[in-house]
């Protein structure tokens, strides 16, 4: 089993959905808190609408997604407070729940886990690859 990950901080959407299109990914795991961006493609129902038109899935699972104080902090590269607010995040019970979904969504099918940055490390998206591959053992691509 293979876990891709992307970031679309510096990408426009038909370079997004190539990269996609190139891994194989059959569904897109909006790993977003809010799934609205000032970026042109990437709000989650225009967003959804183009992944469909390429022929790949979208769900958003939004408990899985970074509370604003942690958006904050990575603006303003305090990356490891991020990480700090994000720990508290999924230890609640409606994240492991999301979590468990991710994961069982990800055993059936390629999946991607999407974010806005464009580097993994400095996004929580890493952290939910991270505990993925956990506890399926799979392999974790940033596209």
């Amino acid at each position: 089993m293979r876990l891709a990950t992307i970031g679309y901080e510096r990408a426009a959407l038909p370079e997004v959905i190539a990269k996609l299109e190139g891994a194989g990914v059959e569904l897109v795991i909006d790993v977003r808190a809010v799934a609205a961006s000032r970026r042109a493609g990437f709000s989650k129902t225009m967003f959804a609408a183009s992944l469909d038109e390429a022929g790949i899935g979208y769900v958003h699972l939004r408990d899985l997604g970074t509370p604003k104080e942690g958006r904050l902090a990575a603006r303003a590269g305090r990356i490891d407070e991020m990480h700090a607010v994000y720990q508290g995040q999924l230890a609640k019970p409606e994240a492991q729940l999301a979590l468990d979904q991710a994961i069982e969504l990800a055993e059936a099918r390629p999946v991607a886990l999407l974010c806005y940055e464009a580097d993994a490390k400095d996004c929580h998206r890493r952290i939910v690859a991270d505990l993925i591959r956990g506890r399926t053992g799979c392999e974790v691509v940033d596209l």
